[in-house]
């Protein structure tokens, strides 16, 4: 629960007796742009809460008697520490009303505030796969063990306890409604699937605090103690990214079977662009005296523009001119759009026919153009801007290692050299 607050003048009847009758009340402050307020009568007192709303304006509302006659009931009749919970309350149904949520009936269970989440997603305009995957992550980690807890009574243990099951869990697999839910069959013993489940584990765990930081912040929770002292697994996304050669990304454009298919491929090569971002494009998206792709529709919702190279906007010049008679850019053989996971099969062929092994997916493409920009010199900033990311986090996180570097250049150019000739057959050392 919440800390009840203290206040010499308002603690008691005793107290409240000698304040002055007067039009205005006695406010205490709760929290931040939460106050309570007592209005001395002739009688007895009234309990009132006022909520900042913004632009300098409150909302001020009644809450009910205070006991300075009666005895509290918690109900019309208040005491102090029960005026305070009333406020408290009354501050969650309004910021419930300003964000358009119905009204909270009973305890905020975590699955109000998953719900509550991605309702938030949908009214900031983040992209419908944004909003979908979100929904998908909660409803499949987190609602069927933690959804019906009060988020109040959320513990720290319960939560580790909660992630580190799900760090041990196997991948999921599609099953159909009713069935029992299938896993893929995996080591969990294997070093590499222990750090990716973790690491699975860790990005459910960013949706999760996300939804409950949400809670806190509206004050439908009371502390967010309990999922703060709660961390991610260290070293889990140590990951080495894959990207594929200047050579493989020629070798994998000859080996894509169908031209439209080719066409995707190349699109993806010169834009760094996902295959959503991809197949949502519009001829009057490239904007050919600048040499820039307009992204309208992106994963986080916000629109940006890429830059091309002079090879990047050659092509996207030539396939408008192809274009130019239907809705979008990128378009099947059969003049179909490219829909959800129809890129899987034929890239799959591709890279057979490239003789990429293992197989790569559509997204390696994005990996390679921003590789390639960042071993070239091309600014971190530059690079995420180009990809749609906020900031440069994510670009250092996966490409800095990449970049030119000082002291790259200063080990290469002054560290010593040996001369040793390298051994082609080495016997192994005796055991002792």
């Amino acid at each position: 629960m919440a800390r009840t607050v203290r206040d010499a003048r308002l603690d008691s009847r005793t107290a409240r007796s000698s304040l002055k009758t007067q039009a205005k009340p006695y406010f205490r402050t709760l929290d931040r742009g939460l106050h309570l307020g007592y209005r001395r009568g002739e009688t007895s007192g009234t309990w009132v809460v006022r909520v900042y709303v913004g632009a300098g304006a409150y909302r001020v509302e009644r809450l009910g008697t205070a006991d300075d006659r009666a005895d509290a009931d918690g109900v019309a009749i208040l005491n102090f520490r029960q005026a305070q919970e009333a406020a408290r309350k009354a501050h969650v149904k309004m910021e419930r009303e300003g964000q358009g949520l119905p009204e909270q009936d009973g305890p905020y269970l975590v699955s109000a505030a998953m719900d509550d989440y991605v309702t938030s997603l949908e009214q900031e305009g983040r992209g419908d796969r944004t909003v979908r995957d979100t929904r998908k992550v909660l409803n499949l980690h987190v609602l069927p063990k933690l959804g019906s807890t009060h988020v109040d009574r959320l513990t720290t243990p319960q939560i580790k306890g909660w992630l580190s099951a799900l760090a041990k869990t196997a991948p999921l697999l599609r099953t159909k409604a009713g069935k029992k839910q299938q896993h893929r069959a995996v080591d969990m013993k294997d070093e590499e699937v222990r750090r990716k489940r973790r690491a699975a584990a860790n990005r459910v765990l960013t949706y999760f605090k996300a939804a409950l930081n949400l809670a806190w912040r509206s004050n439908r929770a009371l502390s967010d103690k309990a999922w703060r002292a709660v961390q991610p697994f260290k070293g889990a996304d140590a990951a080495r990214l894959r990207y594929l050669q200047l050579r493989e990304c020629s070798l994998l454009v000859e080996g894509c079977a169908d031209e439209d298919f080719r066409d995707l491929v190349q699109g993806g090569l010169h834009t760094g662009a996902r295959y959503s971002e991809l197949a949502r494009l519009e001829p009057p998206d490239f904007n050919s005296d600048v040499g820039t792709l307009a992204v309208r529709r992106s994963k986080s919702g916000k629109p940006r523009h890429v830059v091309l190279t002079d090879e990047g906007r050659a092509f996207f010049a030539a396939l408008v001119k192809r274009a130019s008679n239907r809705a979008l850019l990128f378009v099947q053989a059969n003049g179909e759009p490219w829909r959800t996971s129809q890129q899987h099969r034929p890239m799959k062929a591709a890279c057979a026919a490239a003789k990429i092994v293992p197989a790569a997916g559509f997204h390696i493409l994005r990996h390679s153009w921003a590789s390639h920009a960042v071993m070239n010199g091309v600014p971190l900033l530059v690079v995420a801007r180009n990809l749609g990311h906020k900031d440069t986090r994510m670009v250092e996180k996966h490409y800095g290692h990449l970049a030119p570097s000082y002291e790259a250049d200063a080990i290469r150019a002054g560290a010593p050299r040996f001369a040793i000739t390298p051994t082609v057959d080495v016997a192994p050392m005796q055991a002792a």
